[in-house]
């Protein structure tokens, strides 16, 4: 097995593509080995300088402190992927909760649409996610993870992107937040 890389904007955040499923139940990011059970996550947040975990669809974004060197534990983390899978396992995570939209006013639930639809794909591909928290007095907060978390760009990303893209399909944004 050949696990690829991929720098994203955020010079602390590296994306591993290990060419396999890494999450069949959507993405979410871990940061403390407490907050989960899976043992290739908790294996990799062990790791000297590894400050969190992002997990999507097909790879895995990695994010470090600042004062640890990609030439540090990249080999590290790309054994312990090659690890995992080599044992058989097909797949990261294969079930955890999903995300309730039932309960959202239909304003909400258009902010979400246009998040999932032309926004979460973008930052996918530079190794993050965007969520949707709260719409209250035309501000909509959102939080950003994996690479997306921490980025030095990711201000400029909420305002030209996100927020120009919102504001356009719905006149009731008037900004948008990042938590």
């Amino acid at each position: 097995m050949f696990v690829q890389t991929e720098i994203t904007p955020n010079p602390n955040s590296l994306k591993f593509l290990p060419g396999k499923n890494v999450s069949n139940k959507g993405s979410f990011e871990i940061t403390q080995k407490d907050q989960t059970n899976n043992e290739l996550v908790k294996n990799l947040l062990s790791i000297n300088g590894v400050e969190g975990i992002f997990l999507g669809k097909d790879f895995i974004s990695i994010n470090k402190y600042d004062h640890t060197s990609w030439d540090e534990i990249k080999h590290i983390v790309i054994s312990l992927i090659n690890d995992f899978y080599s044992s058989g396992k097909e797949c990261v995570v294969e079930n955890t909760l999903i995300e309730n939209n039932e309960n959202l006013k239909d304003i909400e639930k258009k902010i979400v649409r246009i998040l999932d639809e032309k926004i979460r794909p973008a930052v996918a591909k530079d190794g993050g996610d965007i969520k949707f928290k709260e719409f209250k007095d035309g501000i909509v907060k959102v939080q950003l993870q994996g690479s997306c978390s921490g980025c030095p760009s990711s201000t400029m990303t909420l305002k030209q992107g996100v927020q120009n893209l919102l504001c356009h399909y719905l006149p009731e944004v008037k900004k948008v937040e990042a938590l």
